[in-house]
């Protein structure tokens, strides 16, 4: 059985309503078009590195308007959503944030929420430098959740680099996983269909990347290429540059074969300390 998912790229800005208002109407198209669920970018509703600026919009969940105007979107098309992440406060007033993913369902409940575990404090050779760790706080739980495209593992971009955040999704029976993204162009082009690849072959897993596209209007340039790879590592769509939806489908029987060709799941051993030599 097929089943049609919708992936939004975006190039996400500092205003939050704009931002808004692009999602909804990517959530009523993809809709229309059949797709069971749409996937949005890391950073969906508000991308902006200026922390006093962003910080003037960033609200906790509770009051947060891009995830209220996604939720009725979705429940008024009887769409599944996973909103890549957004940008929200802690606590309120607090002057910590955190960098929080959603899967919400078709009737507009939150069915699981996710806060990005790995924190990107780089210096690139260009000379950018970033220092997520400086105002956001990281999670500190993996998650997984049903859907109606499979048993999805959350994660956000620059946790892909860490492969046994997804070997604990997959243990957990995850078929599905999801990395929205706002990568940098230079790691973009080094590593970003490599490590999207990789993930999905040693899972033996579908992997769908939402990532952000272009210059904004903060500065910075992201790299794009949203991807849907299968459990085999071919990929399925490829984005390229650009904004806009697109779509894929979802072949659970391929999934069975994969799986049932290279058992991978039910090889792994986890190797202690004990039975590693030097």
């Amino acid at each position: 059985m097929t089943q049609r998912i919708a992936v939004l790229q975006m190039r996400s800005g500092i205003d939050p309503a704009a931002n808004t208002e692009t999602m909804t109407a990517a959530i009523a198209t993809a809709s229309a078009e059949g797709a069971e669920i749409v996937f949005t970018p890391e950073m969906s509703g508000l991308l902006d590195r200026d922390r006093k600026r962003a910080s003037s919009v960033i609200a906790t969940e509770d009051d947060d308007t891009v995830l209220a105007a996604v939720r009725a979107e979705a429940a008024a098309h009887n769409i599944w959503v996973h909103l890549g992440s957004l940008a929200l406060r802690s606590a309120p007033g607090s002057d910590r944030f955190v960098n929080r993913g959603f899967l919400i369902d078709g009737e507009g409940q939150i069915r699981a929420r996710y806060d990005k575990m790995h924190l990107f404090d780089v210096d690139l050779d260009t000379g950018e430098s970033w220092r997520e760790s400086a105002v956001y706080d990281g999670g500190d739980k993996a998650v997984v959740a049903d859907s109606p495209v499979g048993r999805i593992g959350l994660s956000v971009c620059y946790d892909i680099r860490f492969p046994r955040l997804y070997q604990n999704l997959a243990d957990a029976e995850a078929t599905l996983l999801t990395v929205p993204a706002a990568f940098t162009v230079p790691t973009g082009k080094a590593h970003w269909h490599v490590l999207l690849r990789a993930r999905a072959i040693e899972n033996a897993a579908f992997v769908v990347a939402a990532a952000q596209h272009g210059k904004h209007e903060d500065g910075r340039e992201t790299f794009g290429h949203s991807l849907v790879v299968d459990p085999w590592g071919e990929v399925l769509l490829d984005m390229g540059d650009g904004e806009g939806l697109g779509f894929a489908e979802i072949d659970r029987a391929r999934l069975s074969e994969v799986r049932r060709r290279i058992p991978v799941g039910q090889h792994r051993r986890e190797i202690s300390a004990a039975e590693l030599q030097s």
